[in-house]
């Protein structure tokens, strides 16, 4: 029993999903929400959906992953897990999780389906054709703090646009990083991801760089709009440059050390910036109030 729910974890990429459904829960709580149930709601089924999507893609890629050092070990290649059983997770998955995105509302299951099929239909085989999937990918990977917000308010609010927004423009400099560290093995699988066609090198490092500080202003959206205080101001602000040296140094060194740094970095920066909106909220009268 052990093997096998350590077998599911690897499946949904749980650790993964996690990180997902605490950027959801961040938007929730930012938008006021503090109600249990519904928090259970939120992070149970965004955690099954997005268990869902990371599932399809294994299914997706199982004849890819067999090439990859980092993907090889995966219950489908390994055969841990027969092609049928990986189908029953995740249709289960799916629709128990966006049953209970349901209980919440409408918008909150409709925005969660949205997600999964973006991800798994579009992003997904884009992988494999052209780099282009990184911006297409990072429409779905923008919904969760979305979610949360939608998951209390069942509207789509300017406050879960720009935390969307925010997450998107972070996960270029994120998933760049991840592509650059895994550059051989992405390759050896037949993937693209970086933005320039000479893959490591100053073009990408550039862009990856451009992206993290055009993340400067971004952090600092819900203090612009006077949603946060003056904490956001400062650890926002101080937070972004820290972000954007490392993505400097890897410019000027084109170094996989330095890749890697700035891949643990952007694991750090999101949940930051995420509580530090939630802890240094102003109260929602008094938003635009400036």
């Amino acid at each position: 029993m052990r093997l096998k729910m350590k077998s599911y974890a690897s499946f949904i990429k749980f650790r993964l999903s996690a990180l997902v459904i605490i950027s959801a829960l961040s938007g929730y709580l930012f938008a006021g929400g503090k109600d249990g149930l519904e928090i259970f709601y939120l992070l149970l089924g965004g955690l099954l959906v997005t268990g869902a999507s990371n599932g399809s893609n294994q299914i997706w890629e199982r004849d890819f992953d067999k090439l990859m050092k980092r993907t090889h070990k995966r219950p489908l290649p390994t055969n841990e897990m027969s092609l049928t059983e990986a189908y029953s997770v995740v249709i289960i998955s799916l629709l128990v999780g966006t049953a209970l995105l349901y209980q919440l509302n409408l918008y909150a299951a409709l925005l969660g389906l949205l997600a999964y099929i973006s991800y798994v239909f579009i992003y997904t085989p884009m992988k494999r054709v052209t780099p282009w999937a990184v911006f297409v990918g990072a429409f779905p990977g923008a919904i969760p703090p979305m979610l949360g917000v939608v998951a209390f308010s069942g509207k789509f609010e300017m406050v879960a646009g720009i935390l969307f927004f925010v997450q998107f423009v972070w996960q270029f400099p994120h998933f760049w990083a991840i592509a650059w560290v895994s550059y051989e093995d992405y390759k050896a699988g037949g993937y693209t991801l970086l933005p320039s066609k000479e893959g490591k090198g100053k073009a990408s490092a550039f862009q990856i760089a451009v992206y993290s500080l055009i993340l400067i202003p971004f952090t600092l959206l819900p203090w612009v709009m006077g949603m946060t205080g003056t904490a956001t101001l400062i650890i926002g602000t101080i937070t972004a440059l820290l972000f954007f040296l490392y993505a400097y140094k890897l410019y000027i060194t084109c170094d996989d050390k330095d890749a890697r740094k700035l891949m643990f970095a952007s694991f750090i920066f999101l949940p930051v910036v995420q509580f530090l909106y939630v802890f240094d909220k102003i109260p929602t009268s008094h938003w635009f109030l400036f």
